[in-house]
């Protein structure tokens, strides 16, 4: 089915990519305190996402990272179409485990959430590529840390505002002060978590690297 090593490579980072990506905007809904800072449960598998975009952009190009993102996208919204159908059926009665209320409490605000992270994925996603490669294009192969948190720093002080302003601040379920505050935690903690996630990029770098010329040295004996 995969006729080489880089297909596969490909197609197991985007699995990653994707699934912590709909998982996000599914849990999103909920919020967490951390001391007097409150930001979505949704943030915690976005940085395996940063991870995932930083491998694709390095052995698949911008290209790779914008088809994927798109196609994302539309699963986000695909999954958007799947919630919206599943709160307008009514529940059983007296027989489903989950009744209306709490199921419109639990994937309603997801549906927002949804909304708000498609904007702000894409968004995100194009500043990061864009990001990436202006540092690939004058570091080449040396400074991974630079162009993969470069990259982040930037994205995502424009993915945790338009996300959080769309799904909780507009429809007046956050005020401007928790907005801001929100905000900034959860870029910080995006950004804290990059930056610890840093030896897993030159972990991954390495091993897929080191995949792909074992199957180019096969093709080159052959």
């Amino acid at each position: 089915m995969f006729k080489t090593k880089k297909e596969i490579v490909f197609v197991i980072l985007a699995g990653i990519f994707i699934t912590n990506a709909v998982v996000a905007e599914l849990i999103g809904g909920k919020l967490i305190q951390i001391g007097p800072f409150v930001m979505s449960i949704g943030i915690l598998p976005w940085p395996v996402v940063f991870l995932t975009t930083d491998l694709i952009n390095e052995y698949f190009g911008e290209k790779g990272v914008k088809k994927l993102s798109f196609i994302t996208a539309c699963l986000i919204a695909y999954a958007f179409l799947i919630l919206f159908m599943a709160i307008a059926i009514p529940a059983a009665k007296g027989i489903s485990p989950v009744n209306d209320e709490q199921f419109q409490a639990v994937f309603g605000q997801s549906m927002l959430i949804i909304i708000g992270s498609l904007i702000a994925f894409m968004v995100s996603q194009l500043i990061d590529v864009w990001v990436f490669w202006f540092f690939k294009k004058r570091t080449g192969d040396k400074k991974i840390w630079l162009r993969t948190t470069g990259s982040t720093v930037i994205s995502q002080l424009f993915d945790s505002f338009i996300v959080l302003g769309i799904a909780f601040w507009l429809p007046g379920k956050m005020d401007f002060d928790t907005y801001i505050s929100s905000g900034l935690t959860g870029y910080v903690f995006k950004l804290s978590v990059a930056v610890l996630l840093t030896p897993l990029i030159y972990l991954g770098h390495h091993l897929i690297k080191k995949y792909l010329e074992e199957d180019e040295n096969k093709n080159d004996q052959n």
